[in-house]
């Protein structure tokens, strides 16, 4: 049901839309199917049909078809990890993303990580790109090189003090190339321990291995900078115990020096008026000890698996560029683009024909950054592929108990299913009403994880 704060502050078009939809025969039914998207802001419509038959007696046992559904269509979610483009999805992705980094670093049983993990070395370090010259920023004594005392929130922040000296090909040009800096760092830290152990290479792998899950998160002058945990396990990842060499201060010590290596650079060769350039990674180099829950420090396995979790979502909006890729830099001029971020796009089009292979205009709208924003080694600890499978076989199983097929053994049933796609995304009004959606969700998540909270709290009191 709807009520009127649904439609407050509605602009005329959007508002008529909306009245149109909440008053059609089919509207219940569409709102159910949102909100199994979980308000999905874009959500995909497929056309079709699914058939259960017994294998046995060819018995159909339920068929369902998309024509008795609103416009003919099935709504599912969009699955687009960006909180910019659909916020209910990117909420989803931060969760798994939550789950996957917490479960490296205390564990789960359900995905056969031992509790054990929490003692093993693990940091949480943060690469950051170098100086491509001064910006305006918030110095710990309070005020910017330009005399300014910049407030969190001013929109100069990270800009450029003098944009004619900034070396903006140099700052789109690192970002294309941090992936190949993150391999060349992670290549060379295993060296590092091996070193510290007085082993080899191939000693090192027989008694312990290095694991680590990472995400991206661009800072406000556009460069891109990684934060990672980072972990020393057995041989056979986090099931078996690291050697007793293996400790947090070797971990950190050992990451300092890779970090600076001259081997975890990246040199781009010259070409038309840019000169060779080699990257390293900047010098404000964090890594910091992550503490078990409860023992007062501020960067707890929670703390940290929910900060990474929630840079999982973001790209670079925050500096202003845009969340698709560009088509032609009058799109700019349309969409607002500051200076700073539109100085950055326009060199990621006049370097693109310098270096091709690097395919900076097709990357411009991330500021040349091509690679992932969330990854993780093989034995950290889950699969984003494996909690969405979890989350499929429970609303499946779901489905069945509702189909009265949960007591069939799936063997024994011949599933039959045609789906073609039909379009994507919502009329204004249908659009308006799914934000109403999304928000009320959210409020049910929250409330229900506050309760989960005073419950919890109050039963430590009594203990």
């Amino acid at each position: 049901m709807t009520d009127t704060a649904t439609f407050a502050g509605l602009d005329p078009v959007t508002l008529a839309d909306a009245l149109r939809v909440a008053g059609e025969p089919g509207f219940d039914r569409w709102q159910d199917q949102i909100k199994r998207t979980g308000g999905c802001a874009d959500p995909i419509h497929l056309r079709g049909w699914v058939l259960h038959k017994d294998k046995a007696t060819g018995e159909t046992l339920h068929h369902y078809c998309t024509e008795g559904e609103p416009g003919g269509r099935l709504r599912i979610a969009c699955g687009n990890r960006r909180a910019s483009r659909c916020p209910a999805c990117a909420w989803m992705y931060a969760g798994d993303t939550y789950r996957l980094m917490r479960a490296g670093l205390a564990g789960d049983e359900d995905k056969d990580i031992p509790a054990t993990v929490r003692d093993h070395p693990r940091v949480f370090a943060t690469f950051t790109a170098p100086s491509f010259g001064p910006v305006h920023n918030r110095p710990d004594r309070g005020v910017c090189r330009c005399g300014t005392r910049h407030t969190p929130d001013d929109p100069d922040l990270g800009t450029a003090l003098d944009p004619a000296t900034y070396d903006y090909a140099g700052a789109v040009l690192f970002n294309n190339h941090a992936g190949e800096l993150w391999v060349r760092l992670t290549n060379r830290l295993r060296r590092e321990i091996a070193a510290r152990a007085g082993l080899t290479q191939r000693e090192l792998k027989e008694v312990c291995r290095v694991s680590y899950g990472k995400v991206a998160e661009f800072q406000k002058r556009g460069a891109v900078h990684f934060h990672a945990v980072i972990r020393i396990d057995g041989p056979d990842g986090p099931d078996s115990p690291p050697p007793s060499w293996a400790t947090t201060n070797l971990l950190t010590d050992a990451i300092h020096a890779a970090a600076r290596h001259a081997y975890s650079s990246v040199t781009v060769s010259a070409a038309g008026d840019q000169p060779a350039r080699t990257f390293q990674w900047g010098r404000q180099l964090d890594v910091r000890p992550v503490k078990a829950f409860g023992d007062g420090s501020d960067l707890t396995e929670q703390a940290v698996a929910s900060y990474v979790a929630k840079y999982a979502t973001k790209a670079a909006e925050n500096t202003g560029t845009l969340d698709r890729r560009i088509g032609e830099l009058a799109e700019l001029d349309r969409h607002g683009v500051p200076d700073h971020a539109r100085r950055l796009i326009t060199a990621c089009r006049d370097l693109d024909e310098l270096y091709p292979d690097r395919r900076l205009w097709a990357w411009a709208h991330m500021l040349g950054f091509r690679g992932h924003f969330s990854s993780k080694s093989r034995r950290y600890s889950t699969t984003l592929g494996a909690l969405r499978q979890t989350r499929a076989d429970y609303r499946s199983a779901q489905e069945h108990a509702a189909l009265g097929l949960d007591d069939r053994d799936p063997d024994t049933v011949l599933v039959l299913a045609d789906w073609q796609y039909a379009g994507h995304g919502h009329t204004p009004g249908e659009s308006a009403l799914a934000a109403t959606i999304a928000r009320d969700l959210q409020l049910n998540r929250e409330t229900a994880r506050e309760a989960l909270r005073d419950q919890l709290s109050q039963e430590g009191a009594l203990m």
